[in-house]
């Protein structure tokens, strides 16, 4: 790789390389060793084409849901299955590999513009600003940007546009779907509002189990499903429509204790079932 090659945005792939190196390490015990991540389906990361992917997830922090992403995508594309043991794997991470944010997050000091810099497409959003409810026009350059990263490789998007737990769907991110026809992977994350704080920077709770799900990508008609089809399609998947809210009885409880058991991630030593506990409190808490 020449020294100095840039990517579509402009950055420096060498500078950009040794970011995430050195990002990967600092940020590697945040999910090894103060918090234990479990991971499903890595597997399919392996299975995908080289660009023109889209990832949807739900969002808990700004920071720190992408930082395990970044692992996690690293560390399957090297042959791991569900595990980002021996970061060996951050030493030749995939460099096209994005994430879309708001830019006042990105410009928000020193150290976001870095992160900018590792894979940020920055756009401004059109109902928020600086704490505010707004309403304004979508910049389309925000848009041929989101388009420019989909063409150079994998693309993670946050399509609530929120950390708040079930906000709508973002309907632009149907639109991008239909203008660009990508492979769309959901994601759903849990663990990450407990352990950190909202920027995902500061550890605000230990030994807490953080999860990443990753689904078999949607199947999507792209010419004929409308944007309101796509947009309750990508609520399912990353378990944000209004339904999941439901109230559950207490047999129902102890049936989805069950299911969250029956997945193979959990359950295996001391550290990890008092996490799970610690998880069963939480669930409890939240639905009564």
């Amino acid at each position: 790789m020449p020294l100095f090659k840039r990517n579509p945005f402009g950055h420096i792939l060498f500078l950009k390389k040794w970011l995430i190196r050195i990002f990967g390490v600092i940020s590697h015990g945040r999910y090894r060793r103060f918090n234990n991540l479990q991971i499903e389906g890595s597997e399919i990361l392996r299975n995908l084409p080289e660009n023109n992917v889209l990832f949807v997830s739900n969002h808990q922090t700004y920071f720190a849901d992408v930082a395990a992403m970044f692992h996690v995508f690293n560390a399957s594309l090297k042959g791991r299955d569900n595990t980002i043991k021996n970061i060996g794997y951050i030493w030749q991470p995939k460099l096209n590999l994005y994430y879309v944010a708001a830019g006042e997050t990105m410009r928000a000091g020193l150290l976001p513009k870095i992160f900018a810099y590792v894979g940020s497409v920055s756009i401004e959003r059109t109902w928020r600003s600086e704490g505010k409810d707004v309403k304004r026009q979508v910049k389309m350059s925000d848009v041929s940007n989101i388009g420019k990263a989909l063409n150079d490789g994998w693309v993670i998007t946050f399509p609530q546009g929120t950390t708040t737990a079930f906000k709508p769907i973002r309907r632009g991110t149907a639109h991008i779907i239909k203008k660009h026809k990508p492979v769309v992977v959901p994601i759903v994350i849990d663990g990450f509002r407990r352990s950190f704080d909202k920027k995902g920077l500061q550890i605000k709770k230990r030994n807490v189990l953080q999860s990443m799900v990753i689904k078999e990508p949607l199947e999507i008609d792209y010419e004929n499903e409308d944007v309101a089809d796509i947009v309750t399609k990508i609520e399912y998947a990353i378990e944000q429509h209004p339904s999941f809210l439901k109230v559950l009885t207490p047999k129902q409880l102890e049936e989805e204790q069950d299911f969250i058991e029956s997945r193979r991630f959990w359950g295996a030593d001391s550290k990890e079932k008092e996490s799970k506990k610690s998880y069963k409190r939480s669930l409890v808490q939240q639905l009564f």
